[in-house]
Formats: C-alpha cells, structure tokens, sequence
C-alpha cells in the first residue's frame, strides 16, 4: 500500500488523535534546534560565554540520556496519553521559565527540565501514533518521521524570527505552542491500554548485552557527537545574525527531513543498511572536516550539507535499534538512546571547550574523528550488526511499544 495514499489508512487519512499527536511532536522537536540561531543573542544577553551557553544543550540532553530508562516505566504503568501530557506539561512550564532567566544558570536549569518533558513526550508518541492510527504502522511512520523532519526544519527558523526581537520570545513561543498540543491532545486522544508487560528500570541496560544492540548505540554514541557539534558549535563558528542563521537551519532541516523520509529508504534498498550507513558516516567526517578549514561560505554551505548526511544517519540507526537484537523494542530503544544521548550532551560542552584549549578548526577535527569511529564500529562489528540488518525494510513499526527518540 502506498503510504501517500489519501484512502483509507493513508496518511492523509488519519484520526484526528493521530494528527494532534503528531502536531504536537513537530512542535517537541523544534524544541531540539529552537536555540541554535539565538545562541550568540543569549551569550551576549545574559553576558555568557559560548562555552556556558553551549550547556543549553548538555543539560537537555544529559536529562534526555538519564529520562530514556524512565519513559518506558512510566509509559507502562500510567499509559501513553497521560505519559503524553505529563511531558507536554513539562515542556509548557519549563520553556515559559526559560523566557524569564535572569542568568545563563537559570537558564540551563529550565532547559533541563524541558529535555525531561521532551523525553517523555516524544519517546512516547510514535507508539501513541502506531496504536491509534488507521490502516497499519506504514503511514503512521512516515507521519511521525515528517514530524521530526518538519520540526528540526522549523526549530531554527521558529528560533531566528521569535528571536531577532528577543532571545527569550522563542522559549514563550514553545511554550504557547506546547499548551495548543496539550489541550489537542486532551480532546482528541484516548487512552490506549498499557503493556501487558511493566518495564523496570533496568531492563533497558540489560538489553544492551545483546551484541548488535551494543554495537549499534556505541557507533551512534560517536555519530551523534559529531551530530551535535554542528548543531550546537556552528552557531558561533558562522556568527550570522538570527534571521541568516536561522535560515541556515532551517535549509539543514528541510535536508534531513527529505534525506531520512525519502533517499535514505531507496538507498537502503539498493545498497543495504551498513553499506550506507558506513559510507554517509565518512561523508559526513569528510563534511565536518572541510567545514572546520574552509571560509565562511565554504562553512555555510557544509553546514547545511551535513543535513542529508545526518538525516541518512538517523532513518538507519533507528532501524538497527528497533530490528537487531531480540530484546523488546521499546527496552531495546531506551537502551540504545540511554547511550548515544550521552554524547549529545557531551558534544556542545567539549566542543567550545576545545576551541578555547586549541583554535576554532580543532573541534571539528575531533567531530570528523568521531564520525569516522562511528564508521570503524559499523565495519568491524558487521557481524553482529547483520542480524536482520540487511533485511530491514524503512518500516520502523514496532507491534508493542515506543520507538527511538528523535531519531
């Protein structure tokens, strides 16, 4: 069945649950990329360095690492709608706090409560979407991957026009957004019934004894420092007002979206899973490294670039996630994400920080390395990432549970 297709079970043709929750889920993944444009703003409003500022990100995401072996016990005892909106109410409290900082630690401190809401939404909504859509988990998909794409695209540029006013408009804004998605989700989303199964605590960490599972969210772990040094360092490298950097973002964003919805499908078909995720990961290095070393046009361009590399990335990772070892998938992909969101959080912090040891190329150099490692991880442990690897269709479904956060 095509999943563009507008009858029945198409994805045109959706509850009106399914497109609350996914309305909801563009608006938690512009939250990701909400700051990148106003990053400089914040530094020189609240007379930060970038080094502080850059802990925007390392608070949400370290929050988003510890959160992963939360979702899924919480998700399984309360049930996904209400796990839905205690996250979105999260987001509406802690985004509107952000707005009113009187100092980049108020503010760091806000964003981590954010990247807790964050977590608890959208590690939940895919399974939301899945369950409550109509005609098969194909369309539902698709619309939830749009939704990541359509948010990462429009958090920069949401950021940049919210921002060029004030650097705390875009934190009201999602925060008044957010509160749209809570109230839309209330009237039009049942409860679904909970897992037969509750999740512990540790059942995430005990599922990355699977090999191929362990595999995979190492070579993630190392792919997304690289991922989030270009999201959260270049910023300061390009040093464009809001609305240009804003539209930098967002032409990143418009390429990661069409690369993980639609080429990175085709290119699994005909070349396989690890074959294009070993080749994009050494395009990717190669990017980020011409990047660090060329002029600020050369920057641009490489900046918005990486957006398909990385938009490949993420469509592969997640299936690797959700297909490769026997453990439950919503066990499986807390436990990969309780990894790889570790260096997401590592990347902004370490990567200012580098330049200040070293110069303004090094951190990049350090972003291809880790690139490069990500790819070295994917060859050598082949074997044990060909379990179904090779077979996986961009399906993504998942017959009993939450899917991989945010790709």
């Amino acid at each position: 069945m095509d999943p563009f297709d507008a009858g029945a079970g198409g994805l045109l043709k959706q509850p009106k649950s399914v497109w609350a929750t996914a309305g909801a889920s563009v608006v938690a993944f512009m939250g990701i990329g909400l700051v990148d444009p106003i990053l400089p703003s914040i530094a020189q409003g609240l007379h930060a360095t970038p080094s502080q500022v850059s802990l925007l990100f390392t608070s949400y995401f370290l929050i988003t690492a510890v959160a992963m072996l939360v979702t899924g016990f919480v998700s399984s005892r309360i049930g996904g709608r209400k796990t839905l909106l205690l996250g979105l109410a999260f987001v509406v409290v802690f985004a509107g706090l952000a707005g009113t900082s009187g100092s980049v630690g108020e503010l760091v401190d806000f964003r981590a409560g954010w990247g807790l809401g964050n977590a608890l939404f959208v590690s939940t909504a895919l399974a939301v979407i899945v369950g409550a859509a109509a005609g098969g988990s194909a369309a539902a998909i698709l619309l939830y991957e749009s939704a990541l794409g359509l948010g990462m695209a429009c958090g920069p540029l949401l950021g940049a026009l919210l921002g060029d006013a004030s650097w705390r408009y875009p934190f009201f804004g999602t925060a008044f957004l957010m509160a749209i998605g809570f109230l839309c989700i209330t009237v039009f989303l049942k409860e679904q019934p909970k897992p037969a199964r509750k999740t512990s605590l540790l059942d995430p960490v005990k599922a990355l004894g699977h090999g191929g599972l362990a595999s995979a969210a190492v070579s993630a772990f190392f792919y997304n420092y690289t991922f989030f040094t270009v999201l959260a360092f270049t910023p300061f490298v390009l040093n464009m007002s809001p609305y240009r950097s804003g539209a930098v973002f967002f032409a990143w964003g418009v390429l990661l979206a069409v690369f993980s919805v639609i080429v990175a499908p085709r290119l699994q078909k005909r070349f396989g899973s690890l074959k294009v995720l070993g080749g994009s990961l050494v395009l990717l290095a190669a990017d980020v490294l011409v990047l660090g070393y060329g002029d600020h046009t050369t920057a641009v361009v490489c900046t918005i670039l990486s957006g398909a590399f990385i938009g490949v990335n993420n469509t592969v990772y997640t299936e690797l996630a959700l297909g490769v070892s026997d453990a439950p998938r919503p066990v499986a992909s807390a436990g990969y994400n309780f990894v790889r969101w570790f260096a997401a959080a590592a990347a902004p912090y370490f990567a200012p920080k580098i330049e200040e040891w070293t110069d303004i190329h090094i951190p990049f150099v350090v972003a291809a390395v880790t690139a490069a490692v990500g790819a070295l991880v994917v060859v050598v442990r082949r074997k044990a990432l060909t379990n179904e690897a090779e077979e996986l269709e961009p399906k993504h479904a998942t017959e009993d549970g939450v899917a991989v956060f945010a790709n």
